[in-house]
């Protein structure tokens, strides 16, 4: 069964091995027509050669990482942000992303104001929002794992990032990823939630390893960790998300230690068989 419209590769996940060129071949010598870029992986390779692989290839692009990472200690230092995100905006239309996901960021040099550092994300996206809604650009707020609530991301639960869809209004949902949501007691509610606001915007797949030797680069490939994704994708699929799933997968001592080829032929091989 073809592959086109239910996977897409996170090019995180072949980080250790390829740029974005390589991927891409890489990509298409297993079948796979849709990824998902990084900011820093454009930029090498540059925007309108990243465009024109995309394009010259027929790829979907389900979403580009990352804009966000808005709190700053002063109001320079958040225009800066806003200055950048809408970069973000032309870089994602530029590759015709399905949305630019969003990692809010979270506190501001040595403050433990955590509700300034979320009404900064809140600001932050309200000031972008008219010019992705210009452009058509969806935003997609990922609501990350409260481990990354200090550095990362001040908006940990599907549940806040849907307050902030309702607060701000059209051209802002969510990203599911599931090594940030698994463990959520309300996420069945959350989910369901969602596809009542038609906010679902991506699915992410990887897995929680235990033990986890670091809480950043040591993500699992689909099938070694505990994370029920049959389930997950089920209420995905029941709040009416149907796009692919997108695999994103950071790990600095197993998978990017692995030749390119050998980590695409088992994100099929786990999507068919775990997924």
């Amino acid at each position: 069964m073809s592959l086109e419209g239910r996977l897409s590769i996170n090019l995180a996940t072949t980080r250790g091995s390829w740029g974005f060129a390589e991927a891409v071949d890489g990509c298409l010598r297993h079948g796979i027509t849709a990824i998902a870029p990084w900011r820093d992986q454009v930029e090498a390779i540059g925007l309108k050669e990243a465009a024109r692989i995309v394009e010259a290839n027929g790829l979907k692009v389900t979403g580009l990482c990352r804009g966000g990472m808005f709190p700053a200690e002063d109001k320079a230092g958040l225009q800066a942000k806003i200055d950048d995100n809408k970069r973000a905006v032309d870089e994602a239309a530029a590759l015709n992303a399905d949305c630019l996901v969003l990692v809010v960021g979270g506190l501001a040099g040595a403050s433990k104001n955590m509700p300034e550092a979320r009404k900064q994300v809140a600001d932050g996206i309200a000031a972008i929002l008219p010019y992705a809604r210009e452009v058509g650009m969806p935003l997609a707020i990922e609501p990350l794992h409260p481990m990354y609530a200090a550095d990362r991301a001040c908006v940990n639960t599907l549940s806040q990032s849907l307050d902030l869809c309702v607060e701000l209004g059209e051209g802002v949902g969510v990203a599911v990823d599931v090594y940030h949501v698994w463990w959520d007691p309300e996420l069945a509610t959350q989910i369901a939630r969602a596809g009542q606001m038609g906010a679902i915007l991506a699915h992410h797949i990887c897995d929680w390893l235990v033990p986890t030797t670091d809480l950043l680069l040591d993500r699992g490939m689909m099938g070694d960790g505990v994370i029920d994704l049959p389930a997950i994708r089920r209420m995905v699929e029941e709040a009416g998300f149907h796009g692919p799933q997108e695999v994103e997968i950071f790990s600095r001592d197993n998978w990017w230690k692995r030749p390119g080829d050998e980590v695409l032929s088992t994100c099929i091989e786990r999507f068919e068989t775990v997924c």
